[in-house]
């Protein structure tokens, strides 16, 4: 498809509008459902970032149409390695787990459309931007399946599981030799292992494990707690994963 660039047709205060406003709303799209996901960068980080690349790219354009011997690629060049700074300022490191990779990628997507509008390349734009949601939304649920099956033996990810287990206090040392053993096998790293009595006056003890696994298996940190629920002191076990992708304190794109 021909590109409105020609003819310096982004000279217009119209046209120059309409791109903007395109490149807005196309990222505004991208940003809703980071929003609803409730992710750092939400809908008004995408749809900027979507809106000043346009404008970018625009005022390359018409550099373009009023002086000879411009290259209209030099400023596109130099807002992919301006929102590569930008995107690096969201890739948080939160212990062995580094958070943010997701969003960052997102917001280059975002500029990428912004770029798009700014040229011209509408119709390219708006599928640029449905195949960004696309993968967030459509790959979701994929992207978790695959990491619910047993890890392969050179994983790099490190899983951090948070394993919690009631029982009677008078049972405590007991319970937390069969945690340790229990947790301590292949391809489980015990990193902290501590008890706390529960409120109330009952009388229990809540142990609490964090463990650590290259990649996720689930199945056998199911298979290596599944044998203290029969212990005849313990009324509750229950294992978690903690999730890295979650924001500490808040999701606020401010």
């Amino acid at each position: 498809m021909t590109s409105l660039v020609a003819a310096g047709s982004a000279t217009g205060l119209g046209v120059f509008a309409a791109r903007a406003l395109i490149a807005l709303a196309l990222g505004a799209l991208i940003g809703i459902e980071r929003q609803w996901r409730q992710r750092m960068a939400g809908l008004r980080t995408n749809a900027l970032v979507a809106l000043g690349a346009a404008l970018f790219e625009l005022l390359s354009v018409m550099l373009l149409s009023g002086i000879r011997g411009v290259d209209p690629t030099r400023i596109a060049a130099y807002i992919v390695s301006g929102i590569g700074f930008l995107g690096a300022g969201v890739i948080l490191r939160d212990g062995v787990n580094v958070r943010g990779i997701n969003t960052a990628a997102t917001i280059w997507c975002s500029a990428a459309v912004g770029v798009l509008s700014g040229a011209g390349y509408l119709i390219q734009a708006l599928i640029a931007a449905l195949l960004v949601v696309l993968v967030h939304v459509g790959l979701r649920p994929v992207a978790r399946r695959i990491d619910r099956l047993p890890a392969a033996p050179d994983s790099e990810v490190q899983t951090l599981y948070r394993f919690r287990v009631v029982c009677r206090a008078e049972d405590e040392a007991h319970i937390r030799a069969s945690v340790a053993q229990a947790l301590t096998r292949d391809p489980f790293v015990l990193t902290a292992l501590r008890s706390e009595d529960l409120d109330g006056g009952s009388g229990r003890v809540e142990v609490i494990a964090e463990l650590q696994s290259l990649g996720r298996d689930d199945v056998a940190l199911e298979s290596a707690v599944s044998r203290l629920s029969l212990e005849p002191s313990v009324s509750a076990v229950t294992w978690n994963v903690v999730e890295p992708e979650v924001p500490l304190a808040t999701t606020s794109e401010d």
